[in-house]
């Protein structure tokens, strides 16, 4: 409670600026990923392109590691017009407009060209209308991968049926828990921040998600096995106030929009080259890198799209797509 009361304390002392800055020209941008991550650095190439644009009329400060609180909590400070923005997953957005869960479902995308291609497209500016409507958030870029979420467990993993019994944690999405579900694994929803430590005291048996962010969260010391069933393809967006951004000046809110597109391509391309080094690293440290046959882990995912209403929109998208 009292961790609470202060993260509340921090992200309104931050939404009324620094050094005399008015709140309405800093953006605080929260992040669950650690500083090492390739994405991190894209965030961090985001501020240093809008402030030097701007001329310094904006400034943008990021808080790895979910110093604001968990994505959950900052989009409610979003809705509620503070000066924050999240880098987070579809999911997570579900709950306002259901379309974004399906940026999370199984096996949806095959490369990122694909990802940049339904961005683009009418049917996806749709949701972002939905999106400010509904909830009063405001989609700056959609485009940042993460890379493609594997299984974390100490038992290898061949099969759908090896993760029978094993509590696995994942974000609390529906979209997330149904795929951990469909994989033949018990989902268990729970914050970033709190895995290594529900790991390693056995709170869980294990995790599914991208080689840089295990790295990151040094996973390595409490998980013996990533199997590489790239089960989803991790897209995040940058997502702030409405209220906040319909304030700012024309040129500015182009500035932000441009730079995060900008910023995500740039991040999502960095990570792509990273992850066969991100594997070496995992694998110099003791953990099995396992290759799998993806089609049985296909095959039992391909449920989720209709246990959630989502066929019809994944027939829209692959349309979208030319697939």
């Amino acid at each position: 409670m009292i961790h609470a009361i202060a993260r509340g304390a921090l992200v309104c002392a931050l939404a009324l600026g620094a050094a005399g800055a008015s709140a309405q020209t800093v953006l605080n941008v929260n992040t669950a990923l650690t500083t090492d991550d390739p994405v991190y650095a894209g965030l961090e190439r985001f501020k240093a392109a809008v402030e030097q644009r701007s001329a310094g009329k904006l400034q943008v400060r990021i808080f790895p590691g979910s110093q604001l609180g968990k994505d959950e909590d900052v989009l409610e400070q979003a809705r509620a017009g503070a000066n924050v923005a999240v880098l987070v997953d579809g999911g997570r957005l579900a709950p306002f407009v259901k379309e974004f869960g399906i940026l999370g479902a199984p096996y949806l995308f095959d490369d990122y060209g694909q990802l940049l291609k339904l961005e683009g497209t009418p049917l996806f500016a749709s949701w972002v209308d939905k999106l400010r409507n509904a909830s009063q958030h405001q989609v700056l870029s959609f485009n940042w991968f993460q890379g493609h979420r594997h299984v974390l467990t100490n038992v290898p993993v061949k099969t759908p049926a090896d993760l029978k019994g094993i509590r696995m944690r994942t974000p609390g999405a529906p979209v997330w828990l149904e795929t951990v579900r469909a994989l033949g694994a018990t989902p268990t929803g729970m914050a970033w921040t709190e895995v290594y430590s529900a790991l390693q005291t056995k709170v869980i048996d294990g995790a599914e998600a991208q080689h840089p962010a295990v790295y990151g969260a040094k996973l390595y010391e409490v998980v013996k096995y990533v199997t590489k069933t790239e089960h989803i393809f991790l897209i995040t967006g940058l997502v702030t106030s409405r209220a906040w951004f319909d304030k700012l000046p024309a040129d500015q809110q182009r500035i932000l929009r441009e730079e995060s597109f900008n910023a995500g391509k740039w991040a999502s391309e960095k990570t792509i080259e990273s992850l066969a080094d991100y594997e070496r690293k995992l694998r110099e440290k003791g953990v099995t890198v396992a290759e799998v046959d993806k089609a049985p882990f296909r095959s039992a995912a391909s449920g989720v799209y209709q246990k959630l209403g989502y066929a019809e929109l994944r027939d829209q998208v692959n349309k979208a797509l030319g697939k």
